[in-house]
C-alpha cells in the first residue's frame, strides 16, 4: 500500500464563481492558475491546487472541510481582512504552546459562509 505524500487538489463548492474568485484572489492573495468553463477556477496555494466549483449533486455533498492557510503575520493578515470587510468568525488567538513555536489560529468566512482557518506558527524567541 502506498502512503499519501501530499495533497494534489482541494475542491471547494461555491454558489457564485465570480464572487468567490475575487475573494480568493483579492482577500486571500492566491494566484489564479486557470479557469475551465463554465464554472471552474483553479488557484495555487504554495503548490496545492484549489478548485472552486459550483455546487453540484445532493445538498449533503455541499459541506466542506475547514482548510487552514499558513501565514507569516496573522495580525497583519486579519487587519487586512478587516479593511476588506471579510467576515471574521474569530480573531486570531494563541491555540497552543509547542516546544519551538506558538500556534495562533483565527477564522474567517468566504462568500458562501465556508469556514476558513488562518494560522501562524510563531517561533519562540
Amino acid at each position: 500500500m502506498n502512503a499519501i505524500n501530499s495533497i494534489g487538489q482541494i475542491a471547494i463548492a461555491v454558489s457564485d464563481i465570480e464572487v468567490s474568485k475575487a475573494f480568493y484572489r483579492e482577500c486571500l492573495g492566491l494566484n489564479l492558475l486557470f479557469e475551465a468553463p463554465p464554472n471552474l477556477a483553479f488557484f495555487d496555494c504554495a503548490g496545492v491546487r484549489l478548485m472552486l466549483t459550483t455546487q453540484q449533486g445532493p445538498a449533503a455533498d455541499h459541506h466542506t472541510s475547514v482548510i487552514y492557510y499558513k501565514v507569516d503575520n496573522i495580525e497583519a493578515v486579519f487587519a487586512q481582512f478587516e479593511t476588506n470587510s471579510v467576515a471574521i468568525e474569530r480573531p486570531p488567538q494563541k491555540a497552543a504552546d509547542m516546544p519551538d513555536h506558538q500556534l495562533w489560529i483565527g477564522f474567517i468566512r468566504d462568500p458562501d459562509a465556508n469556514l476558513i482557518g488562518i494560522m501562524e506558527e510563531k517561533p519562540i524567541a
